[in-house]
């Protein structure tokens, strides 16, 4: 009877274990059937929007060709779904495009080559590895070839006027050798000489019938897809409101043709600390400016600043004997 009542006994436990896991192992199925439900309707990954379309300007893209239409829907998708960078790019933009658009204007360069620093740098003073610099990514000696000066204390590279500006000659001269904004901006990009040994080569100068390095290959499309994002960027997925965009600050230009002993002393003067000075005057690479040629530099000192400064100006003192017109 005894061993009646234990086989019961054990027959019971083996039951209950085997309802309790077949039971739990029955939820979480449910509990995963819930979840992938859910994540199946709410997250969607969709080809992009092709425009129907688009030129460089005023140059047509001709999309009917399937490796051009091809090419623009791998740099659509790129920045589409690069989400973070491209939307910094475009909070970015209203500090930096309407200087750029206004050099350009002046130049006679069409309004599309805006789009350039923005695939070059990313609205940032980066250095890349080749050693490029500021916005528009000049290498030194192509720099200096344009106009710009470059030196220890100083290097125009980051001063997005002037460099802008040396970007408009490059341009203006490609435009001249190729009559092809197209190919002036690809010029750009590999330079003249590569581009030119690639013209003869394939006894072509159309850039969209010329077999060329990926880089450059790429970077006309890399133009058209943040152009195309930049004119309807709701129509693929980014929703900015007018205080997403980063402000754009009046600056005053300050006159400085002396030496400068100090630019933390500099900087205090007008209400703001070195930091700030260095944000929006990147091209002064060093803490002083010695200036022994007497050249007249202006520096852009920001008006009405949203900013608090945690140091006095008043404890600072600066010496106004090696800076004048301020």
């Amino acid at each position: 009877m005894k061993k009646k009542i234990f086989g019961y006994i054990i027959l019971t436990v083996v039951v209950l274990v085997f309802f309790s896991l077949f039971l739990g192992h029955s939820d979480i199925n449910k509990e995963d059937g819930v979840y992938y439900n859910a994540f199946k309707e709410k997250y969607h990954i969709s080809a992009v929007k092709i425009p129907e379309k688009i030129d460089f300007a005023g140059e047509l893209v001709p999309l009917y060709n399937f490796d051009t239409r091809e090419s623009l829907e791998r740099e659509l998708l790129v920045n589409v779904y690069w989400q973070s960078q491209t939307l910094l790019l475009l909070k970015r933009s209203k500090r930096y495009m309407p200087v750029i658009e206004s050099i350009l204007k002046n130049y006679g360069i069409p309004d599309d080559f805006k789009y350039l620093p923005v695939i070059e740098s990313a609205f940032t003073n980066q250095v890349s590895s080749s050693g490029a610099a500021g916005f528009w990514q000049f290498l030194e000696p192509t720099a200096k070839e344009l106009g710009l000066e470059i030196n220890k204390e100083i290097d125009e590279r980051y001063n997005l006027e002037k460099s802008t500006e040396a970007a408009c000659k490059f341009f203006l001269k490609s435009y001249d050798i190729y009559k092809s904004w197209t190919m002036a901006a690809a010029s750009y990009n590999c330079g003249r000489k590569a581009l030119n040994d690639q013209i003869l080569r394939q006894k072509t100068e159309y850039f969209y019938d010329l077999l060329l390095n990926e880089e450059t290959s790429r970077y006309i499309f890399r133009i058209l897809a943040i152009k195309t994002i930049f004119e309807n960027p709701a129509e693929y997925g980014f929703y900015l409101r007018d205080s997403d965009y980063y402000k754009s600050y009046e600056l005053k230009k300050v006159k400085v043709d002396t030496a400068v002993s100090n630019f933390a002393n500099f900087a205090q003067k007008f209400n703001i600390n070195y930091k700030i000075l260095k944000f929006f005057n990147p091209w002064l690479r060093d803490t002083l400016l010695s200036n022994k040629t007497r050249k007249t530099y202006y520096i852009n000192i920001p008006v009405n600043l949203d900013r608090k400064f945690s140091t006095s100006p008043e404890s600072f003192y600066l010496d106004t004997a090696n800076i004048s017109n301020y």
